[in-house]
């Protein structure tokens, strides 16, 4: 039985109320799915805005290191490690 045939007959086997009570569940499902988009959307946007602050603060603290090295004659040996916010994209 070719999988489109078997899947009228198992939804001809369903009564009325059976029916009714899977199209409530698919719904039911679908709108927690929705929430939970929102909810994933606004956390990576919040985390992104505490990366973001995060980085400028520690661009801050490196200008502040390079100016004393420099005030002092030392060389600047920290190297600045960026963090890409599109990388949680990726991985989201």
């Amino acid at each position: 039985m070719s999988t489109v045939n078997q899947k009228k007959a198992e939804q001809s086997m369903l009564t009325e109320e059976q029916k009714r009570r899977y199209e409530e569940t698919l719904e039911l499902a679908r709108e927690e799915l929705d929430q939970l988009d929102r909810e994933l959307a606004a956390e990576v946007a919040r985390a992104k805005e505490k990366l973001h602050e995060l980085q400028e603060a520690k661009k801050a603290v490196k200008l502040i290191y390079d100016g004393a090295c420099a005030r002092l004659g030392a060389k600047s040996e920290i190297k600045m490690q960026s963090f890409d916010v599109a990388e949680l994209e990726r991985h989201g």
